[in-house]
């Protein structure tokens, strides 16, 4: 948009509400030296009008100097805007619009103050009634009323897309790549630990995929990555099998996302505090039973 168009051609008068909307829709559409290549059909949608009426505007526009057209074969039309060029003189006349009740013939009209007396207050010359042998009835132009138009909006709103659900096939793929994912960050971490690759066969591969079904495809490549690292006596020995990890896989996604790892004597020692603190419990209730006792002898 340029601003320095706008604002050159928003004070022109002399132009009907349709003339000035299309070319403040030109104005609003070209550079700083007045040009553009909007179609037809997108000036009629941003003006809210016909395609015809934009057409006809731009007849106008062009016969009073406003704008110029260059037509370019199997191409764009190129507008160039020119409010400096604006002279209303030379747009055309209109002419004395005459409906005949049986059809308009070349040359006939009203007589002077036919239908009423010369000179009467309120009649304009030749209205009013018939004219004399020719059965016309004559209604005068009503002039033409220039209205500052309201600026036209910017586009069209046009309605959000509706978000479709993905395929089948989508699905697939989207699965596909995070079974990739997942080896892929179990593979690396299990060669920087045992210096080898695992062993990737048909269960292995079933493995993957129903440990990213479990976990979703954004965790389980997190989750397989850290798997190796884990101490656990059973996954060390088993050498971080990935039949161990699947096994108790949202166990292993807790310690993952917690940064606590559960290992044998973890577990032991939990176990213990959670005896002692049984027992702890058991020998208050005995003497709170004992001091009850004694209170009622």
């Amino acid at each position: 948009m340029s601003t320095i168009i706008m604002s050159q051609c928003w004070p022109l008068q002399g132009l009907s509400v349709t003339q000035k909307a299309v070319l403040i829709s030109l104005a609003d559409q070209a550079n700083d030296d007045g040009v553009c290549w909007p179609a037809v059909g997108t000036i009629a949608a941003r003006c809210c009008m016909s395609a015809r009426a934009v057409r006809s505007a731009m007849d106008h526009l062009e016969a009073v100097g406003l704008l110029a057209r260059d037509r370019r074969f199997n191409s764009s039309t190129v507008y160039s805007v020119t409010p400096a060029k604006f002279n209303a003189a030379a747009a055309p006349s209109k002419g004395t619009r005459k409906t005949a009740k049986n059809g308009t013939a070349p040359g006939a009209g009203a007589a002077p103050h036919a239908g009423g007396a010369p000179g009467a207050e309120g009649d304009a010359p030749g209205a009013g009634g018939e004219a004399a042998g020719a059965g016309l009835e004559v209604r005068p132009v009503p002039p033409n009323r220039h209205i500052t138009p309201i600026e036209p909006s910017d586009e069209p709103t046009v309605a959000p897309p509706v978000a479709t659900p993905p395929t089948k096939a989508e699905l697939e793929e989207q699965m596909q790549l995070a079974c990739k994912a997942t080896w892929g960050a179990y593979r690396a971490a299990y060669r920087n630990r045992h210096g080898v690759d695992p062993v990737r066969n048909a269960k292995v591969n079933t493995n993957v995929r129903d440990l990213v079904k479990r976990l979703g495809r954004d965790e389980a490549p997190l989750v397989a990555g850290w798997f190796v690292s884990v101490n656990e006596q059973y996954a060390v020995k088993r050498m971080h099998d990935l039949g161990v990890l699947l096994a108790g896989a949202e166990a292993y996604r807790t310690q993952w996302a917690t940064g606590r790892q559960v290992t044998a004597t973890v577990a032991l020692q939990q176990d213990q505090t959670q005896a002692n603190a049984s027992a702890v419990d058991d020998a208050k209730a005995l003497l709170r039973r004992m001091k009850g006792s004694a209170n009622a002898q």
